[in-house]
C-alpha cells in the first residue's frame, strides 16, 4: 500500500483498529498506525497533513456506512 491508496488504507485501519475513536485520533498517531499496517510500504516522508485528513475522512465515512 502507498499513501495515496486512501480507501485501502482506511479499510486496513478499520480491520486492525475497529474500536478506535477516529475523531479523537491525532495525526501523529494515525501516521504511526498506518506505517505499522501489514502491506504498507511507502516512505514516511511521502505523507502530509492533506493525505492524513483524506484517510481519516474515508475511515469515518466507511464506519458510518456500516
Amino acid at each position: 500500500m502507498k499513501w495515496l491508496e486512501i480507501e485501502e488504507i482506511a479499510e486496513a485501519l478499520e480491520a486492525k483498529f475497529p474500536n478506535q475513536d477516529i475523531f479523537a485520533l491525532r495525526f501523529t498517531l494515525l501516521k504511526k498506525m498506518i506505517l505499522e499496517l501489514e502491506g504498507f510500504d511507502d516512505l514516511p516522508e511521502n505523507c502530509n497533513e492533506k493525505i492524513l485528513e483524506a484517510i481519516q475522512a474515508e475511515w469515518i465515512s466507511m464506519r458510518e456506512d456500516q
